[in-house]
């Protein structure tokens, strides 16, 4: 059934845009098989006006004339149902290409490749290849969580979800009821910003230590959804990128380049071990232990006690 709609529909908009004068709704079912094999008069006439309120949906400019015996006839003029020539330079397009990346490892990938196919069939500059690397670093933003897909078609659809998470400083995880904002991608791992909804507040989730299934709560949103500035502002706050202390740290000789890059000053302490004043923000906790034994923290103490009580949990499992 789906098949046959969707050829009744392709029919009709060919027939309404390949005419140069309106067509009557006799000639129209005189042109559209599917519209010959009608039982009568009324199941035309509903089927004609629903395939058209459809393909008006679908942003097919349809104009309805009248002649001058009265007869109400249709067509869509090619004019008013072009998209205007689209221009990309190198930049644009490399920008384009890389943000199809993020689609490589998830359902979405046949959806990113195509758009690109038709972009370049549309005008993409043909010495421009969006998939190659440009040098010897190859950009790469990696989807390998399975809450990603649902996640990104909730904050899609407006709809909220309860899923169980693991809090870096928990042994077990806790179930959540968010209403979700907008998806980021900080340091390679992917947050969800949203309305937690049991604790009436925003909060950050990380995708990797959502454990379980997404699933959909109900419809609507009660708290007001922010714009997508800050959004990321949230995130990058939460994620330990804006900073407005300083840390020390004693780290590994030779380990630690994030860290190192960050640094507002470094010094050699010998044995192996240099020491380290980096920013210090939200979220610098969770950084610092994905470096295992390669660091220690010296200052604050409470960013110490912090990373302390995140290895337990991580020994505990």
């Amino acid at each position: 059934m789906a098949i046959a709609k969707a050829e009744r529909l392709m029919n009709l908009a060919l027939c309404l845009l390949g005419t140069r004068r309106p067509l009557s709704k006799r000639e129209l079912r005189e042109s559209i098989e599917a519209y010959l094999e009608a039982g009568s008069d009324d199941s035309f006439n509903r089927m004609f006006e629903r395939d058209k309120d459809d393909l008006r949906e679908l942003g097919l400019v349809i104009e309805t004339v009248e002649n001058l015996d009265g007869e109400v006839g249709y067509l869509a003029r090619r004019d008013s149902n072009r998209l205007p020539p689209i221009t990309l330079d190198a930049e644009e397009a490399a920008a384009l290409g890389l943000a199809a990346k993020v689609w490589q490892q998830a359902r979405l990938a046949g959806a990113a490749s195509g758009a690109l196919q038709k972009l370049r069939a549309a005008g993409l500059p043909e010495d421009v290849d969006p998939y190659e690397a440009h040098g010897a670093l190859e950009p790469r933003i990696p989807v390998h969580e399975a809450a990603f897909e649902p996640l990104m078609l909730a904050c899609r659809d407006r709809r909220p979800v309860l899923f169980d998470y693991r809090k870096a400083t928990a042994a077990r995880p806790e179930p959540r009821h968010v209403e979700p904002w907008a998806l980021e991608c900080w340091r390679g791992h992917w947050y969800l910003a949203g309305w937690d909804r049991d604790r009436g507040a925003e909060r950050v989730f990380r995708l990797s230590r959502i454990t379980g299934k997404v699933r959909s709560r109900g419809t609507g949103f009660t708290a007001p959804v922010p714009d997508v500035v800050t959004v990321r502002e949230t995130v990058a706050s939460w994620a330990g990128e804006i900073a407005d202390r300083s840390a020390l740290i004693r780290l590994r000789s030779g380990s630690g380049y994030p860290l190192r890059a960050k640094a507002r000053a470094v010094r050699e302490l010998g044995d192996g071990w240099d020491e380290l004043e980096i920013p210090y923000g939200h979220g610098l906790d969770a950084w610092l232990v994905e470096f295992g034994p390669d660091v220690m923290v010296l200052e604050p103490a409470e960013l110490r006690a912090d990373v302390v009580d995140r290895l337990r949990a991580v020994a505990k499992g």
